[in-house]
């Protein structure tokens, strides 16, 4: 009785720390303190866990000492590997990782309930009924996220076939089929292959329902698999009588379902866009007003001179300044510039990056002060009287063909106006297009100007030439 009182009570101030985490995380000044008391949470729900054992009797008890056995087990191969990836991981590789670690809640969720559905002790219709539907988000978020690792990865590009959309609701329909006979004439010895086929059917569809969704679209799929991961957490918690789970599930299932719907508007986009569209399958687009121009390039220094004697600087960082691991040598071509008495501020675009918050963790890792990053529905309004705006890796967050172009894919998305500043050097490696492959008129416009190059090689050679004139 009192190690069930023990659980319970400590199930209740996890929550409570889950929830006071996830708060702390909305703010880039209190995320790393969140993320914190979100560890000592879990770590609480798991050593109380164990206590759980003494309310254990029957023949349930003699399957103890390999149960713990084995738990242990997997929370040092866990704890270790986790520890090892997390200190190793570069921070292009971020979105990857999240990725990973989305599909292993859900995929450990379809566990959980693989232990209603096939186990063949009696149980509620209820509680079966939830076990099935948290079974099949939980695959369908464990093999999506996978594929969405894969892609962002580059180890995997998007497949589509003909009738591709259709094939996919088949599957999804017989997995429902079979999900509920298995739930219907449940038992060890009726269920048991229905249940099988279910799971099958169910982790085929995960693949199948991500592998069409185009590249860019990744960010929105990440965050719509963690909301699903957390729905399934949420619905086994119940079935498992944890509150613990099912208030943590429903406080990651709420807020990834918040951020999916923040980063599809940011994107002027519907859900079921992003999902079915087959986003970026037609390559036809009109580049009527960039085949008859060029575009015009200068040297980093000359840029750095510019930016040097201006009153007012906006820096648009991209994944392209993630990939060359510049952010240091941004930030310290940011305080050349402050020292010469230069305004400069930082704009994010929502859906910059790969994943959900990118360039601010990007930013934060430099050292960067909170106080000079701005969202885009913040800074906007300002480029029109700044007089140089630095894009740095970025593409289709700065594309004004999504305000002006009706062919154009993107267009609608919310942008950042970085064309209406006076000046725009953009660093950028190649001649290339964007990630979603939409061309950027931005590039050929009359008061742009490209700085070819890596970004970490371009920006040292500008601190050279601040450096230079700050001596003079």
């Amino acid at each position: 009785m009192i190690a069930e009182y023990i659980v319970g009570l400590s199930g209740l101030i996890a929550a409570a720390l889950f929830i006071y985490s996830l708060k702390s995380m909305s703010s880039p000044v209190t995320a790393v303190k969140g993320i914190v008391v979100a560890g000592y949470g879990m770590l609480l729900v798991v050593l109380a866990s164990f206590f759980s054992i003494f309310n254990v009797s029957g023949e349930a008890a003699s399957h103890l000492p390999i149960n713990i056995l084995l738990a242990i087990i997997a929370l040092v191969l866990g704890g270790v590997w986790a520890a090892w990836k997390g200190k190793r991981v570069q921070m292009t590789a971020m979105p990857q990782m999240v990725a990973l670690y989305n599909g292993m809640g859900g995929g450990s969720a379809a566990a959980l309930a693989a232990v209603e559905l096939l186990g063949g002790r009696y149980t509620s219709s209820l509680s079966l009924l939830i076990a099935f539907l948290g079974a099949l988000i939980g695959c369908v978020s464990l093999t999506g996220s996978v594929i969405a690792w894969a892609k962002l990865d580059s180890r995997l590009n998007t497949y589509r076939y003909s009738q591709q959309k259709a094939v996919n609701a088949v599957l999804f329909g017989l997995t429902i089929i079979l999900g509920l006979i298995a739930v219907i004439n449940y038992g060890p010895d009726d269920s048991g292959i229905f249940a099988i086929l279910f799971y099958v059917g169910a982790l085929a569809f995960g693949i199948c329902m991500t592998l069409p969704i185009g590249g860019a679209d990744m960010p929105v799929v990440i965050s719509l698999y963690n909301a699903f991961t957390g729905l399934a957490v949420g619905l086994e918690g119940y079935v498992m009588d944890s509150p613990a789970l099912m208030i943590a599930g429903m406080v990651v299932g709420s807020a990834g379902t918040l951020l999916t719907v923040l980063m599809a508007k940011a994107m002027n986009r519907s859900l079921s866009n992003v999902l079915f569209s087959n986003f970026g399958d037609s390559t036809a687009q009109s580049s009527a007003d960039t085949e008859q121009k060029e575009m015009k390039s200068v040297d980093p220094a000359d840029a750095a001179t510019t930016m040097r004697y201006a009153a007012s600087v906006i820096i648009v960082p991209g994944y392209g300044l993630a990939v060359a691991q510049a952010q240091q040598k941004l930030y310290e071509t940011v305080k050349l510039l402050q020292d010469a008495g230069v305004d400069v501020k930082f704009a994010i675009h929502p859906v910059a990056g790969r994943m959900p918050g990118h360039m601010n963790v990007l930013l934060a890792e430099a050292g960067v002060p909170y106080d000079m990053i701005f969202d885009m529905d913040e800074i906007n309004e300002s480029f029109p009287n700044t007089d140089v705006a630095l894009v740095i890796g970025a593409n289709d967050v700065v594309n004004p063909s999504a305000r002006s172009d009706k062919s154009s894919p993107i267009y609608g998305m919310p942008i950042l106006d970085v064309d209406k500043a006076h000046e725009v050097f953009i660093i950028k490696r190649g001649r290339g297009k964007g990630y979603s492959g939409v061309e950027n008129p931005l590039f050929f416009n009359e008061n742009s100007t490209m700085v070819f190059g890596d970004a970490q090689a371009v920006l040292s050679k500008m601190v050279e030439a601040l450096k230079a004139l700050k001596g003079v």
